[in-house]
């Protein structure tokens, strides 16, 4: 009977969750779910290997809102459903690994140790995704767990390219340098692209991760030369909430003029930012396309050409682009948005089959005319399965 491999990514207000099987040469899910709107109204959902509903509850009103009651509740929710078969190894997403993590690293005191002084890096992610691995510890102390990062897979970066122009010592005392996030989806996408197109595995590769968090990233042979996020997840591209790059004089015009405090420029900037703060109305690109207020179609042109803007930039980095990948929730769903920004790069040799573009599917594919200089595809990305993976190798 086959082992399980749980993988866990906590967040301020959720925890996701999938469990693995490990029957087959690659990790096969067998469920998925998540526990949402901690510390106010949790409620817990879970689907099954087909995508079927097996789980939609709210908890208790009586019940702790917390973390640690969370992660007991789906765990008992789990135990019950796994006929007796064991838990191997439980995976974790950690954002931050700063410079000291550049691969999975095998929880032990001095690892929860080092993660805790990441925590002035990034003080909204860290302590979250420190708590699992406590709770975890106490209710499974005989199951091995493994850190994830989703700084690691940028740690490739040439030193140039993950340097601000401050006073040289600031990157090397201080840490104050480009990290970049969503590793483990480009990961993912760098070990499925051999399977899909060889001269983009092993050429140059502009993949760009667009959802309600966006960045974009350029590869080279499948490693990662430079990315559009850097000291944090605010860098980059706009987002749903999030503003993207921003001149630095800004934050000092707020503080200085405006008379705003660092909670409430936090605030701005993270919340009330990128899509909802141009809109006006809403950080969900579904409903901006489907709006005919001119702030919604605003947005959405902005966020289309920061995409474009950054494709090319990424592509000076690496000498070209032989391939661009579209993933993530707006890359993988939204057919107008890599329109657009197909349609703009037309100037790199970009022909996009538009027929191809407007087809569903849940499957890689291949959105280019033939005869397009730069292949374009879709590729579903799978952070979980990434996750998975790195854990079972890491006990291996």
């Amino acid at each position: 009977m086959s082992e399980l491999v749980l993988v866990i990514n906590a967040g301020s207000s959720s925890i996701k969750f999938s469990l693995f099987e490990t029957s087959a040469a690659d990790p096969i899910v067998l469920f998925k779910g998540q526990m949402e709107g901690l510390y106010v109204e949790p409620k817990f959902s879970a689907k099954d290997a087909a995508d079927n509903k097996v789980a939609n509850e709210t908890l208790p009103s009586d019940a702790p809102k917390n973390h640690d009651y969370a992660l007991r509740y789906m765990l008992n929710w789990l135990e019950s459903r796994i006929e007796g078969r064991s838990i191997a190894v439980i995976g974790h997403r950690v954002v931050h690994g700063g410079t000291t993590y550049s691969k999975p690293e095998l929880v032990t005191p001095e690892v929860i140790a080092g993660l805790e002084a990441l925590i002035p890096l990034a003080p909204l992610h860290e302590p979250h995704n420190i708590t699992p691995i406590r709770v975890l510890e106490e209710l499974l102390p005989n199951v091995p767990q493994v850190t994830c990062f989703d700084t690691a897979f940028h740690t490739t970066q040439p030193e140039l390219n993950q340097l601000f122009a401050l006073p040289y010592e600031f990157s090397q005392k201080e840490g104050i340098r480009r990290y970049g996030f969503h590793g483990l989806s480009y990961e993912y996408i760098a070990s499925v692209l051999p399977e899909i197109d060889t001269r983009a595995a092993e050429g140059r590769t502009v993949v760009a991760h667009l959802g309600n968090g966006s960045s974009m990233a350029a590869l080279l042979g499948g490693r990662c030369q430079l990315t559009t996020m850097g000291f944090t997840a605010l860098d980059g591209l706009p987002m749903g909430t999030r503003c993207g790059r921003i001149d630095a004089g800004v934050v000092l015009h707020l503080m200085n003029h405006l008379k705003m405090d660092a909670k409430q420029i936090e605030t701005l900037l993270y919340k009330e930012s990128g899509l909802l703060g141009l809109s006006g109305f809403s950080s969900d690109m579904r409903d901006l396309e489907n709006s005919d207020s001119p702030r919604a179609k605003l947005a959405v042109e902005y966020f289309a050409s920061s995409v474009v803007r950054e494709a090319a930039s990424l592509a000076a980095a690496i000498g070209g682009m032989d391939a661009l990948v579209f993933t993530a929730g707006i890359g993988e769903n939204d057919a107008n948005t890599r329109k657009a920004v197909c349609h703009q790069l037309r100037w790199l040799g970009v022909e996009l089959d538009e027929a191809a573009n407007a087809v569903r599917s849940s499957e890689p594919r291949r959105i280019s005319l033939a005869d397009s200089k730069i292949a374009v595809y879709v590729i579903p990305t799978n952070e979980e399965l990434m996750i998975a993976r790195q854990a079972l190798a890491c006990i291996a």
